[in-house]
């Protein structure tokens, strides 16, 4: 019979095996060391690259996403707000129609704004092409939708 002090040696090792195990796949698997999306280059990597975007036009560029990134974090902040009451309208016992309802065209509303937002943002985009980028500024609209697009999501329900 073995006893407790070498069961818990041999699962302290082996605990510490598996997590080394588990790290060196983790690593090994993905060149940036860590999970998620970091294979990726980032959207504006993309852009920067595609357009063949020169150092003015980086600066420039580099202002617009910290207008655009401000206007969507707004949005979305309002989004969570107004599902958030949304979804308390839940814990009633009674469901207000109208209360549902308008929650929800608001909640829309500031996916309409966001759309907006995006539209405009490459509008802006295309403004700071020169002439001779813009047959690459066409093609890169082509594949916004996969650049943009985030990884599907595990299911989970």
């Amino acid at each position: 019979m073995m006893d407790k002090t070498k069961l818990l040696t041999l699962a302290v090792i082996g605990l510490l095996l598996l997590n080394l195990a588990t790290m060196g796949f983790l690593f090994l698997n993905n060149p940036k060391g860590h999970g998620g999306p970091g294979n990726r280059p980032k959207p504006q990597e993309i852009i920067i690259m595609k357009l063949h975007l020169d150092d003015k036009q980086q600066e420039s560029y580099q202002q617009l996403i910290q207008w655009h990134r401000s206007q969507i974090d707004d949005f979305d902040y309002q989004i969570r707000e107004a599902k958030n009451k949304l979804y308390l309208e839940l814990v009633k016992s009674t469901i207000d129609i109208k209360v549902k309802d308008s929650l929800i065209d608001e909640i829309a509303n500031y996916q309409k704004k966001i759309e907006i937002t995006h539209f405009k943002h490459f509008q802006d985009i295309k403004k700071l092409c020169r002439k001779e980028q813009l047959k690459d500024y066409d093609v890169l609209t082509e594949e916004l939708s996969k650049i943009f697009s985030h990884p599907p999501k595990p299911k989970d329900d």
